[in-house]
């Protein structure tokens, strides 16, 4: 990380703080970020674990160049009117919404400068998988591990991102844009950047609502979350769709 000054530079930390302090970051200073850092990320994604040990998962980063520019242009579209539609049926704008400080009014003002300013994006990476054979439900494990790598590597150099899907909306164009083959399958849209704001902790339900021993519904005793955990419970609309808290 030599291009970043001193006072920027993160310290490091241990995997365990890692996993438990990467939350969804969806705003970004508008630095760029180093070739050095970006191919450590990179790095990191394609260590992850794959069917067979094929590794078919692929990345497309986005940064500046003429084809960047436009995808970008092409994915801020989409995601403009995925967040529409997800304001609308989850009815982020009715009942606490109306309250500026409440945390589901908070999470649409983050969601509105999310994709407001997502041509702005420093870095976007698109993970895809490279299939080479007919689509396969597990083929998903071959990828999103990869993608799991990436955001953990991310937070370990004091960059932040959220993985996300919302690239469907223009995928076809995307896809003549970028010259990606119909056979690859475009499994997630990264954003990446530098936080405006802080890594987590992140809020999660407690373990003993989670984890189960040795049957259903039965309790583990030994399943206690650590000194200081924070937590917090999934909210579901009147829709039936289930609400992100503001961690992700």
């Amino acid at each position: 990380m030599n291009d970043i000054p001193p006072a920027e530079r993160v310290e490091p930390i241990s995997l365990l703080d890692g996993l438990a302090t990467t939350r969804a970051i969806r705003r970004y200073r508008p630095d760029p970020i180093p070739d050095d850092d970006l191919a450590a990320i990179l790095f990191a994604a394609t260590r992850a674990p794959s069917g067979s040990n094929r590794q078919p998962a692929r990345f497309v980063v986005l940064r500046d160049g003429s084809h960047a520019r436009l995808a970008k242009a092409l994915l801020a579209r989409s995601f403009r009117a995925r967040w529409a539609e997800k304001r609308a049926a989850d009815g982020y704008a009715a009942g606490s919404g109306t309250d500026p400080s409440s945390p589901k009014a908070r999470m649409a003002a983050t969601m509105a400068y999310f994709v407001d300013h997502f041509e702005q994006t420093p870095v976007v990476v698109l993970a895809c998988l490279d299939r080479g054979r007919k689509p396969h439900p597990h083929d998903g494990a071959s990828v999103y591990p990869s993608c799991q790598n990436l955001l953990l590597a991310a937070r370990a150099l004091g960059y932040g991102g959220v993985l996300t899907v919302w690239h469907t909306a223009v995928e076809d164009e995307l896809r003549a844009a970028l010259a990606i083959p119909d056979d690859v399958f475009i499994a997630a849209t990264i954003p990446l950047g530098r936080p405006v704001s802080r890594h987590g902790p992140v809020r999660r339900r407690p373990l003993a609502e989670v984890v189960f021993e040795d049957r259903w519904g039965a309790s583990a005793a030994w399943a206690v979350d650590p000194p200081g955990a924070r937590h917090t419970a999934s909210r579901r609309a009147s829709t039936g769709h289930e609400q992100a808290d503001l961690d992700r």
